[in-house]
């Protein structure tokens, strides 16, 4: 009798410590417009895990609700959503709003820059988390890393690409520095969102595209009307999802329910990673038997992309101190690794 009494005893006090901690999470119910469709593997399906992992954890009591790109706000329209307090929240890769904010991009995808599970680990250990703190501070948004893939292709072409000759003139759809880059070059550079390409691209609108992973571009059936897919991406060596939360609405939750959120979304940078990894050996496969040519980027042409990256990005650290520093941080993490990058691991040509 006594053992069922203290037991019982402890039963109440965990029921009453759990109540207790389901009461501080708060009641959350914001719309999340995507920047790209939620069926798009390891790129759009990360925000809906995110969402249903939260609904469970909190019994319901955080519920984010994803809407396709389009049906709330534009594709390319979520930051502004965000900012302007329209939504709570929204999903996107980070650098679609570079116009206003010349430093996102950084976080979203550098050309030549830190592959996932490096950038990683600048976010968490190396000050960017920090730096993009301060960055989107003054724009009303709270952004959290969200989801993170591997690289992306180089391009889908009609032609092959051999040389810089081969770029100038070249109408191509590019996000971010990539784009800034490739015009460097000399490529006719537009923005438009995924949904749009493929139709592009049959139509002779555009002659070449870069998206994402080639389990997306699958998706997107770039392999259909384009027969050269080039790897790898050296515009985007790893391409960074962020969920933004208007600062107003993300300073109006308790620290319990903030934490949940960013615990959940640190928790589906590792899924997407994983997920994107996992998959991507088996589509290139399916590619070539459907007549894609897959093909490397030449040393000769990756060293001329590589001096366009050096000048456009010494051209913007020049424009914009904060974007200085935050690049600045990115090169030197970069730096202080790479002797461990070099030495640490079997390289990669090695059989």
């Amino acid at each position: 009798m006594k053992w069922f009494s203290s037991a019982a005893a402890s039963a109440a006090v965990l029921l009453s410590v759990t109540t207790a901690q389901a009461q501080q999470i708060d009641a959350v119910r914001w719309p999340v417009p995507m920047a790209f469709g939620s069926n798009l593997v390891a790129l759009g399906d990360a925000m809906p895990w995110v969402a249903q992992q939260l609904d469970k954890m909190s019994s319901g009591r955080i519920k984010l609700q994803i809407f396709e790109p389009g049906k709330l706000v534009p594709a390319l329209a979520v930051f502004d959503a965000v900012s302007e307090g329209k939504a709570e929240a929204g999903y996107t890769w980070m650098g679609y709003e570079v116009g206003k904010v010349p430093a996102a991009a950084l976080f979203g995808a550098v050309p030549f820059g830190m592959e996932s599970p490096e950038f990683m680990a600048w976010m968490y250990f190396g000050g960017g988390n920090e730096l993009l703190r301060e960055v989107f501070k003054p724009h009303n948004v709270y952004p959290i890393f969200c989801g993170t893939i591997g690289p992306e292709g180089a391009g889908w072409f009609r032609k092959e690409i051999n040389s810089a000759e081969d770029i100038k003139g070249l109408k191509f759809r590019a996000a971010g520095y990539g784009g800034d880059i490739y015009k460097e070059v000399g490529a006719s550079v537009t923005l438009l969102p995924g949904g749009e390409l493929f139709q592009a691209l049959e139509k002779g609108v555009l002659d070449g595209t870069e998206f994402s992973l080639p389990t997306v571009d699958e998706q997107l059936g770039f392999y259909k009307v384009a027969k050269y897919y080039y790897m790898p991406g050296w515009h985007q060596p790893s391409t960074n999802q962020y969920l933004y939360v208007n600062l107003a609405a993300w300073n109006k939750i308790s620290p319990s329910t903030q934490a949940i959120i960013e615990t959940t979304c640190t928790a589906a940078v590792t899924i997407a990673l994983a997920k994107s990894e996992a998959l991507q050996g088996k589509t290139l496969a399916k590619f070539e038997k459907e007549g894609v040519q897959v093909k490397q980027v030449n040393a000769q042409l990756l060293k001329v992309f590589q001096t366009a990256t050096k000048k456009v990005m010494a051209e913007k650290s020049a424009a914009n101190p904060l974007f200085k520093r935050v690049y600045d941080s990115q090169l030197a993490f970069m730096e202080q690794n790479q002797k461990w990058k070099e030495f640490g691991y079997l390289p990669r040509d090695f059989k």
